[in-house]
């Protein structure tokens, strides 16, 4: 069942995610098998697939989708069994740059990997990204820019969670960045793309 559930995830089925979760839980699958057998093991078999081009932006916004319709039945009973998620990650575009299909669907998989997701949209202060950090109890924080022109904005937040005695491992992504960008500034995760994004989470969180 689980494995019917990843392959309906792939091809980006919505409708047919839904049901088989139905399907599962009326079967007594644990809420917590159906998440991380079939929708994080579904999602992370779609990662591998995007970093290799065997699909594209489209498809995984489809089978984000997906993702989150099954997410949504077994988000409750989660809860009701006490299942934490990995962590809390802040994301946002930074202040000045309003492109988010990067930064969504990187939120997305984030999402589908198991992660709480804060996100505060496209346009986002330093000090947003702040007091969302420290409300949310954030473990990472995720910063996206398309532009050379707003990624200086970088800098600006890693020090104003530091001024906010916030010691929280930043991650920064986008057309202009480079690893060597987020080593300047002094943030401690780069990504190039989005299945990246998640691989780096990962490891962030098990420091």
């Amino acid at each position: 069942m689980v494995i019917e559930i990843q392959e309906a995830l792939l091809k980006g089925r919505k409708e047919e995610v839904e049901k088989l979760v139905d399907q599962a839980l009326s079967s007594r699958i644990p809420p917590a098998q159906i998440l991380n057998e079939g929708l994080i093991a579904g999602m992370d078999r779609l990662g591998i697939m995007f970093k290799n081009s065997e699909v594209f932006i489209p498809e995984v916004l489809v089978a984000a989708r997906a993702m989150n319709a099954g997410l949504a039945k077994l988000e409750p009973l989660l809860v009701r069994d006490g299942i934490q998620p990995k962590g809390a990650v802040v994301i946002g575009t930074v202040k000045g740059d309003l492109h988010d299909i990067g930064k969504n669907l990187v939120a997305m998989m984030l999402r589908g990997a198991g992660y709480r997701i804060i996100d505060l949209g496209a346009d986002v202060s330093p000090e947003k990204f702040a007091a969302a950090a420290k409300e949310g109890r954030a473990d990472i924080v995720a910063l996206s820019a398309l532009l050379t022109t707003t990624m200086i904005q970088m800098k600006n937040i890693v020090e104003t969670l530091r001024t906010h005695g916030l010691k929280i491992p930043v991650i920064i992504g986008g057309a202009p960045v480079t690893r060597e960008y987020a080593d300047q500034i002094k943030a401690e995760g780069f990504a190039p793309d989005a299945a990246s994004a998640v691989e780096e989470v990962g490891k962030l969180i098990a420091r």
